[in-house]
């Protein structure tokens, strides 16, 4: 290696491999920081299930048994928590798992790119010792062809030719071992070669499908928490309405209470029989039973259904067949329509659950 920074001996180049480990690279670290930011927002969510489980207990504590809804109240809290935990589990087994499988790859193919630069070293090693010895041995080739004028003297003729054969030996051996070394070195450094250069670009184009995977997992997830989650929210604003309807009911039970003692025996219409009931806007409605508000919009959806709107009062009428009502369901006409028209022919059923009695 040092021969090869001071440019003195070849260095095998690949420029292309070279580019395929420069993809690896950038790969694993992109893979790395998705894992890590997945892995804390992970951590949030399960924050965040902590934090929303101890605001449903402190709701859960404060609720007193006799307002609306205790029951619906403890039910939505415990529905809350699971979808919670759910959403956690999915994300982890769907989304962490998958990026923890892919990346689990990665440090043996790193371990094994590292290897083959160690053999491309030894390889070059070799190939620089072979090509230093093919240069020595034809200089040796040349002295034994022509021996040095002192061996000539020191030495008879027949001595000579031992020591020429002895020093062909040497050269040749060290020749052999080289040749071989050289063999192995390149044989090791081209199967890792071979291997490397058939993986990493496979492992350089999943890349696209576990990003697609990862993510749309992970949105797939959201988007059945987030409507979940979505019905829950619904169904504790629904309840936190009908308290507080509740308690206006209650405020106004005490005055109402006083002024029907006081004009009990005073007002016809308390003693009127059903279908001809009165009160200041006139007579009521053949069947009348009570009078409900809406609290929320509801947008008809058959022709003998009634339109609302928050804040419409409906005068409840009974149904002529019993057995026609469903369960949930009521039948009125619009207080305005009737005290402008007194015409029952737009009444409608509606469901009761979006409405409340006045």
């Amino acid at each position: 290696m040092v021969l090869q920074k001071l440019g003195k001996a070849d260095e095998t180049r690949d420029v292309v491999f070279e580019e395929m480990v420069s993809n690896f690279n950038k790969q694993m670290n992109e893979g790395t920081k998705i894992q890590k930011d997945l892995k804390a927002y992970l951590t949030a969510v399960k924050t965040m299930q902590d934090a929303s489980r101890r605001l449903q207990d402190c709701l859960a504590d404060m609720y007193e048994p006799e307002w609306f809804g205790k029951e619906e109240m403890d039910a939505l809290a415990e529905d809350t928590d699971t979808l919670w935990l759910d959403f956690h589990q999915s994300l982890t087994d769907k989304s962490i798992q998958t990026l923890d499988s892919y990346l689990a790859r990665f440090p043996d193919i790193k371990a094994r790119i590292a290897k083959r630069d160690r053999k491309m070293v030894d390889f070059d090693s070799a190939r620089h010792h072979f090509g230093n010895l093919q240069k020595g041995k034809k200089k040796d080739e040349a002295k034994i062809a022509k021996p040095a004028a002192l061996l000539e003297m020191a030495a008879p003729s027949w001595a000579q030719g031992l020591i020429s054969a002895h020093q062909v030996a040497q050269t040749n051996l060290s020749y052999n071992q080289a040749e071989e070394e050289l063999g192995r070195a390149q044989r090791i450094f081209e199967e890792l070669n071979v291997e490397l250069q058939d993986e990493l670009p496979v492992l350089w184009d999943s890349r696209v499908g576990v990003y697609v995977n990862t993510f749309q997992s992970m949105a797939k997830n959201q988007e059945k928490f987030h409507r979940e989650m979505t019905k829950l929210s619904e169904n504790l604003n629904d309840i936190m309405t009908k308290i507080e309807e509740q308690r206006d009911l209650k405020k106004a039970e005490k005055p109402e209470t006083a002024k029907s003692i006081e004009t009990s025996h005073s007002d016809p219409a308390s003693s009127a029989p059903k279908g001809a009931v009165t009160n200041g806007d006139g007579e009521m409605p053949p069947g009348f039973i009570y009078k409900v508000k809406a609290v929320h919009d509801y947008a008809a959806t058959d022709g003998d259904e009634l339109e609302l709107k928050t804040g419409d009062l409906v005068l409840v009428l009974a149904f002529e067949n019993p057995d026609e009502q469903d369960d949930g369901w009521l039948l009125g006409v619009k207080e305005s329509h009737w005290v402008q028209k007194k015409d029952l022919s737009v009444k409608g059923v509606f469901p009761e659950n979006f409405t409340s009695k006045v």
